[in-house]
């Protein structure tokens, strides 16, 4: 049964870059609900939709991590062929599919989250689609968790218009970080943006969320939990605040993508059966380049191709000739 919810201290540190509350076994029960807090404004109005199951097109493109460096998000999209030289949408009718984790260590955030949800509407005018998904960063931004906030990274939504940066949730936040606090905090003009990312989706015969699908969070539904964190997002509702603090969240797990056992593995193909799916594909993880694990079910983009990592662009294309790696060196596998 549900755990009490905490109540929300604005600003709070409530999350790190490894989950809040470690376990020592990975197999124990999480915090995530399993039925709305008695009490709490989330039952009194109906949550959003938020689509969670699409029909695959022609070609899959999905992109993980990118931590703030539009040069390295450029080249991954170029390297999927999908951008020209003046960013805008060249695949057609592919898909793109982007794990989360665009914001923080980085200083362009704003731009890559604007040139990203500029692709959406123009694939969708050639027949594609672009579907961006909330990682655990992008949800402890709305959570005001700023640990790993560039200085560059809170200059950079000083030039956002109409943010209302005398909310009293603010009050306390120092002056230079309050524009970036106005933007993400629940209700504020970036979250309502991130709103509709979903933490889990499923299109064709793979699953992608940014930490990783477990077979309880099937179970409770991947509809309702998208749904939840959108009220939270939009200031709606405490519910969705959960899946950041719940260290084997979506958004947080990394049973498949750290050394995944023979017990991951396990779970990986129940959690594939529930959905009718072949394969699952993460981020979050950094790995030395797009790799594979539990025969070929889980594919972890997460290639630190980020400027703070020191990585390269990679790119993982999924069509109906199966599953290939695109690599910066021009070569794939």
């Amino acid at each position: 049964m549900l755990r009490t919810l905490v109540a929300v201290i604005p600003l709070a540190i409530i999350a790190c870059d490894k989950p809040p509350a470690p376990r020592p076994d990975r197999s124990a029960p999480s915090a995530l609900p399993v039925a709305p807090p008695t009490g709490t404004t989330a039952a009194k109005a109906p949550l959003p939709e938020v689509p969670w199951r699409f029909e695959t097109t022609s070609r899959l493109i999905a992109i993980g991590d990118v931590h703030g460096d539009l040069a390295a998000t450029r080249a991954a999209l170029r390297l999927g062929g999908l951008i020209d030289a003046k960013d805008d949408w060249t695949g057609g009718d592919a898909t793109l599919v982007q794990t989360g984790d665009v914001l923080d260590r980085g200083d362009d955030e704003q731009a890559i989250l604007d040139l990203l949800m500029k692709l959406q509407e123009q694939a969708g005018l050639s027949g594609g689609r672009v579907h961006l998904l909330s990682g655990n960063h992008e949800l402890m931004n709305a959570a005001g968790d700023f640990r790993y906030v560039t200085p560059g990274g809170f200059r950079d939504f000083e030039d956002v218009a109409g943010l209302e940066t005398n909310r009293p949730e603010l009050a306390r936040v120092p002056s230079s970080q309050r524009a970036r606090a106005a933007a993400f905090l629940p209700g504020g003009f970036y979250a309502r943006k991130l709103a509709p990312h979903p933490v889990a989706i499923v299109v064709g015969d793979s699953v992608f969320a940014h930490g990783g699908v477990l077979p309880k969070h099937v179970r409770y539904g991947l509809d309702r939990m998208n749904a939840e964190v959108s009220a939270w997002m939009l200031g709606q509702g405490k519910v969705g605040m959960m899946v950041v603090k719940t260290p084997d969240s979506p958004v947080w797990s990394r049973h498949y993508s750290d050394a995944p056992d023979a017990s991951d593995c396990a779970k990986l193909k129940s959690a594939l059966g529930l959905l009718k799916a072949k394969r699952m594909v993460v981020g979050h993880t950094v790995q030395p380049q797009i790799t594979t694990a539990c025969d070929e079910q889980v594919w972890r983009v997460d290639v630190g191709m980020a400027k703070h990592y020191g990585g390269h662009p990679e790119v993982l294309e999924i069509t109906t000739s199966g599953v290939r790696t695109i690599r910066s060196s021009g070569g794939d596998d």
